[in-house]
């Protein structure tokens, strides 16, 4: 596939990983969006040079309703997520160079032992994909 300058300038080549989130049991919807937000934001903006990483977005979940509202229209039974974090790299290769670093991994490891405290990890997922700009 031809490589293109898409939206933002960002390569089509570009790797993307999508971490759709739920809140861990017991911690209100303000303070996992806070500390998300506040505290574990920052962290990763800490770590991005040692990874590698080129973009890193939150989306917060709004309006849960309403987004039951539509899934039930469509007849989807999986619950929503509370939010979805994005990160981009340049390659595949240079998120496999990151691991392959001592600092690297060692970044990795710090991100996800501080994500195990407000994420429920055995209800959230994880995946890699590159965008197809459609319009």
């Amino acid at each position: 596939m031809k490589s293109t300058t898409g939206r933002r300038g960002y390569s089509d080549d570009m790797l993307k990983m999508v971490f759709c989130v739920r809140k861990k049991q017991g911690i209100s919807a303000e303070e996992f969006y806070d500390y998300w937000l506040n505290s574990h934001g920052p962290l990763v903006a800490s770590h991005a040079a040692s990874m590698n990483i080129k973009h890193y977005v939150q989306s917060h979940t709004i309006d849960g309703e309403f987004g039951r509202m539509i899934s039930a229209a469509r007849g989807m039974k999986v619950p929503g997520f509370d939010g979805i974090a994005e990160i981009w790299w340049d390659s595949r290769q240079d998120l496999d160079l990151v691991l392959q670093t001592e600092e690297g991994q060692s970044s990795s490891a710090i991100l996800a032992e501080d994500e195990a405290r407000f994420i429920d990890m055995e209800n959230s997922t994880i995946f890699f994909t590159n965008e197809h700009n459609v319009f």
